[in-house]
């Protein structure tokens, strides 16, 4: 419980922040209503915020309005010098993952993307700790057997390859965005919501498209990371004015 020889609202936040990395709110899970914090810690609804708006800059906490405060999901790192599927990638460090295939069609691939036509148009949405956090659109060039994979259990890459088509390199864009309307559906957060927005083309061996994608990612969800080296990772910044609307 707080301690009187500090400020109330500082107390609870460390009492609550406790709790928080003890396990007792689970990552994802709600906390109580703001008045029965307020009731139980004996103050006033103006410190209770207090404590929470100090969870919330921690980044302990996601407070949604009309929905209630929800303690932070953990963090998946978006590492950019992979060339795994970002399922193969999650869940080798250390994250559940769960994919559901939204669609799957055989259709006309956009021009830039160069994989012929028809190419197989593949949607599916990402969810890892309960909670649904990227929506990705892969169009892939048809080679036999793929259309036989079970994507919402074999990720793509792995279908690629024992349909014998080797990755060698790929290209990638990220920036940031706003969720668009029609995919409230799918990752439940309201239109505006910040995401990442993930363009990438991968290349097999002879130098052929095979996939393009394009994956929105929540902004509270993961983080980027890369790993630089001398001959390793090369990456290029652009001013805003440069981003394609």
């Amino acid at each position: 419980m707080p301690r009187e020889t500090e400020p109330r609202y500082r107390a609870i936040a460390a009492d609550l922040a406790a709790k928080i990395h003890a396990g007792q709110y689970a990552p994802g899970s709600a906390l109580p209503a703001q008045r029965e914090l307020s009731s139980a810690y004996g103050v006033t609804l103006m410190t209770l915020r207090q404590a929470l708006r100090q969870l919330s800059d921690e980044g302990l906490i996601v407070q949604q309005a009309g929905r209630g405060t929800f303690v932070s999901p953990p963090h998946l790192a978006y590492r950019l010098g992979s060339l795994r599927s970002l399922a193969d990638d999650l869940r080798e460090q250390g994250h559940e993952v769960r994919t559901t295939v939204v669609a799957r069609a055989t259709g006309t691939p956009p021009a830039h993307a160069g994989l012929g036509d028809p190419a197989l148009r593949l949607e599916r949405v990402r969810e890892f700790a309960g909670r649904p956090s990227v929506h990705q659109v892969s169009w892939v060039r048809l080679v036999p057997g793929l259309l036989d994979a079970d994507f919402g259990r074999v990720p793509l890459y792995t279908a690629l390859a024992d349909a014998g088509v080797a990755v060698a390199r790929a290209t990638e864009t990220i920036r940031p965005g706003a969720l668009p309307s029609g995919l409230q559906v799918y990752l439940h957060e309201p239109a505006g919501t910040p995401v990442f927005v993930s363009d990438r083309v991968t290349y097999a061996l002879d130098g052929t498209a095979v996939v393009a994608d394009r994956a929105v990612i929540l902004g509270d969800a993961m983080e980027i990371r890369a790993e630089r080296a001398a001959t390793g990772l090369s990456m290029t910044w652009s001013g805003a004015s440069d981003v394609p609307a």
